[in-house]
């Protein structure tokens, strides 16, 4: 009897002894791999808001508007203000070989921005694809009606000069008109504009798809509107930021007031079919086409396809959405591809 208690005593210290060896072993097993849906110490953990279209970290749900301003690019122009805080940029020809730029503001409000131009109907149908309210200072024939129509909320100068538009006293007209963001929303609020609904958002590449970019290695982007220097542009490539910077007629684009450079992180340039309509060389410029386009981040290019996609153009690859990657966007549309080139 005294036996049989013995090996029973044996045999229950050897299970106590076994379940606290699984308890251990299942609490350093619990430790090394977290439950399904938790985020792991050496995970890069993803940000809980983001802004719609640079897709970078916001600290709080961005329901801003985007304000859509069209800035001067003559040489006179130059240094612009408000570029820097641009999510998206669009590049494209006015009259003769001169750009003008849509700038599109949503994560950032500029203080300045200027000088403002004048609209042509091809960028307020690039401004409406963001459902953005609308600045200009002028119009040709074809916008004034467009926006004499109501078809996108805007703010021109020719109604508001010398109100929510100010002149510069350093440059000549048509290169010193000015306006202020919070000339920008005062003149919303007096016209009733909603300014409470953020864009649709962009479809952004996560860290490792980032770091699986690939295509031709370059260093340099030339884009060529012109046969003059004063209106073609170079990119180059920063290695160390891991951004573009901007030059104009061989100078580096900055801010007029706070000197800091135009840096981006998408370079996207698109061919579109452009037809001279009148004799002050005003142009139709097909933007629902889709076709051939380049796709330049992270040092490397490649040869995509572009579509038009409720307003906006977006670059496509295989039949599907490219990703852009977090950051700001200039787009370039040219007339022909040949006129863009690549260096290492």
């Amino acid at each position: 009897m005294v036996k049989r208690m013995f090996i029973m005593a044996l045999l229950l210290m050897s299970v106590l002894s076994a379940c606290s060896h699984n308890e251990k072993t299942n609490s350093k097993d619990s430790a090394k791999a977290p439950e399904r849906g938790e985020v792991s110490g050496i995970e890069k953990e993803k940000p809980k808001f983001i802004y719609p279209l640079t897709g970078l970290p916001a600290k709080e749900v961005s329901n801003d508007r985007a304000v859509a301003v069209m800035i001067n690019n003559h040489p006179l122009a130059r240094p612009q203000s408000g570029l820097t805080k641009a999510d998206i940029v669009y590049e494209v020809l006015a009259e003769g070989d001169i750009t003008r730029f849509l700038a599109i503001f949503q994560s950032e409000k500029p203080k300045r921005i200027g000088p403002i131009r004048s609209s042509r109907d091809y960028f307020i149908e690039l401004a409406k694809g963001y459902d953005s309210l609308y600045i200009a200072h002028g119009y040709s024939p074809e916008a004034k009606k467009m926006l004499e129509s109501g078809y996108i909320d805007n703010l021109n100068g020719m109604q508001y000069d010398g109100t929510l538009f100010k002149r510069s006293s350093d440059r000549q007209a048509p290169h010193n008109s000015y306006i202020t963001f919070e000339n920008i929303l005062k003149g919303a609020e007096q016209k009733n504009f909603k300014m409470d609904t953020a864009p649709q958002a962009l479809s952004f590449a996560a860290e490792d798809e980032i770091n699986q970019i690939s295509g031709q290695k370059v260093n340099h982007v030339s884009v060529s509107y012109s046969n003059s220097a004063s209106f073609n542009v170079d990119y180059q490539y920063d290695e160390e930021l891991k951004k573009f910077k901007r030059f104009s007629a061989n100078e580096q684009t900055v801010d007029k007031e706070s000197k800091k450079p135009v840096l981006l992180d998408n370079l996207l340039i698109v061919e579109m079919e452009h037809k001279i309509i009148d004799n002050y060389g005003r142009r139709a410029i097909n933007l629902t086409s889709g076709g051939k386009a380049y796709f330049v981040q992270r040092g490397f290019y490649r040869e995509i396809e572009w579509k038009n996609v409720d307003g906006k153009i977006i670059p496509y690859e295989n039949g599907i959405p490219a990703k852009f990657v977090p950051g700001k966007t200039w787009i370039n549309i040219v007339p022909n591809l040949k006129d863009v080139s690549f260096a290492e």
